[in-house]
């Protein structure tokens, strides 16, 4: 994807041109990074703490998954461990894709059902919509800047 140099003259305050432009290439990162960072403190709360276990029994078990707590383990290393690789733009595309997968289950599945709003009771599916936008967006177009993707020289 080619970068469009900012157009001075379509700013309300001119000046302002070269800071966009310095800034610019770093737009994506920054929201890779902090949506990967997000996800970290999810994934601690169900490796180390109470959570796993509340979610396997409360949500998993009566929805009949088979070996619950192993299901709530798992989303909680790709919530701490693939946060952590988000974040920092290692294996984008497929980390990615494993939290559009998880998402969509959490938007349509768990909230949707609650109505939009994300600050009614239960919580409504736009937070996690969002959220799900924007992992198939990086599904799509894998890493750019600052990413270990990129060192690498590979992506798939």
């Amino acid at each position: 994807m080619a970068e469009q140099a900012i157009d001075e003259k379509r700013l309300f305050i001119p000046g302002l041109a070269s800071v966009y432009e310095a800034l610019s290439p770093y737009a994506e990162v920054l929201v890779r990074f902090t949506i990967g960072a997000l996800m970290m403190p999810h994934g601690y709360g169900k490796l180390f703490g109470p959570v796993a276990n509340g979610l396997a029994t409360r949500v998993f078990t009566p929805w009949g998954l088979p070996a619950p707590l192993t299901v709530a383990y798992a989303l909680g290393v790709l919530e701490f461990v693939g946060g952590a690789c988000l974040a920092l733009g290692f294996l984008t595309r497929p980390i990615a894709a494993l939290f559009a997968i998880e998402f969509v289950v959490i938007t349509f599945v768990v909230h949707f059902k609650n109505g939009f709003g994300f600050s009614v009771q239960g919580g409504g599916y736009e937070y996690p919509l969002l959220v799900l936008v924007l992992m198939i967006a990086f599904a799509i177009r894998g890493s750019t800047r600052c990413a270990i993707d990129r060192l690498t020289g590979k992506q798939f």
